[in-house]
């Protein structure tokens, strides 16, 4: 679970992913019975429940605000905050008819609360704590319904099996509390399509991979239960820190230097650069003997392809590009 505060595949997989990803963003219609259909689902050992569809939700991460978009809830939502990089390009134009509350952090409880919100989401749990919004409970007793992330339930018991169909049912949650089923089932389609392909192309088969995300004196990593290590399990590789029990961890820097990567996948974000990073590698005695830093196999993904969520196929398929991978 992260805890910060501060701020193709082949060319014709990407253009067909690119194009029904676009088309989930220009909108959704649902029928006046759905609208009039109460929703109630289980999220985090939490029970969501809503009179209708949500018409006035506020995202407070970027893996929230492009779930929703992917499946055409603009017109339903008030507010979006925290950016980890930028909107993909098929949702801006979406992301454009939207006030943003804070592009580079979670929102004051207060600005939040103006938009008179019926449902907020978020990707982590950590939004939901008296250092951002306030408690998930807190707004129960404002009649405000809540949602994380399964992938980011607070209680690590509550989240599911590491699994693409673990999204599917994440987007699926998406769909129903926005009223428009139909286009989340059109994006999973869609992501087990090209993880299909993805899958066959097997880019990494043999290669031992090491997920950098943030940190110098510790290294913040890709552990196995998040993102990162389904992709890596997509692109058939093996994660260096498969045997670290987490989303997102404080990783050590002797497991990596045991551990010598085939390749080391950067995550780019506004916070903490690929490039960043890629200069830390290089400049560090020890670390820059690294097989994978002395041959520059690096891999670069922009930080909102790791989150489990619409994009994260998009992230797969990013490494599988790199590595070399083609003919899925």
């Amino acid at each position: 679970m992260r805890t910060h505060y501060s701020p193709r595949i082949v060319a014709a997989t990407a253009a067909t992913v690119a194009a029904a990803l676009a088309l989930s963003a220009c909108g959704s219609s649902t029928s006046s019975d759905t609208d009039a259909a109460s929703i109630s689902l289980q999220n985090c050992g939490r029970t969501v429940a809503l009179d209708g569809p949500a018409e006035r939700g506020v995202t407070l991460n970027q893996g929230a605000t492009e779930s929703a978009l992917s499946i055409g809830a603009q017109d339903r939502m008030v507010g979006t905050a925290y950016l980890d990089d930028t909107i993909a390009p098929q949702w801006q134009a979406a992301y454009g008819k939207i006030p943003v509350l804070d592009e580079k952090a979670f929102p004051s409880r207060e600005a939040l609360l103006q938009t008179k919100p019926d449902l907020v989401l978020a990707s982590y749990g950590t939004a939901f704590d008296d250092k951002a919004v306030g408690t998930r409970e807190s707004f129960d007793e404002l009649g405000v319904a809540t949602y994380v992330s399964p992938f980011g339930c607070t209680d690590k018991s509550k989240r599911p099996p590491v699994a693409w169909d673990s999204i599917a049912a994440e987007i699926a949650d998406y769909g129903t509390l926005f009223g428009d089923p139909a286009q989340a089932d059109a994006v999973n389609a869609q992501m087990r399509e090209t993880l299909s392909g993805i899958e066959a192309a097997a880019a990494a088969k043999g290669k031992s991979i090491f997920w950098y995300d943030s940190g110098t004196g510790t290294p913040y990593v890709g552990g196995n239960a998040g993102g990162p290590q389904l992709i890596i399990d997509a692109v058939g590789g093996t994660n260096v820190f498969a045997d670290a029990a987490g989303t997102w961890l404080d990783g050590s820097w002797e497991t990596v230097l045991a551990a010598n990567p085939d390749v080391i996948v950067l995550a780019d974000a506004s916070w903490d650069t690929a490039e960043e990073k890629k200069n830390y590698l290089r400049s560090d005695p020890a670390l820059r003997d690294l097989k994978a830093v002395r041959e520059d196999r690096f891999v670069v993904v922009p930080f909102s392809t790791s989150t489990p969520g619409p994009r994260l196929i998009e992230g797969a398929r990013l490494v599988t590009e790199q590595l070399g991978g083609g003919g899925a």
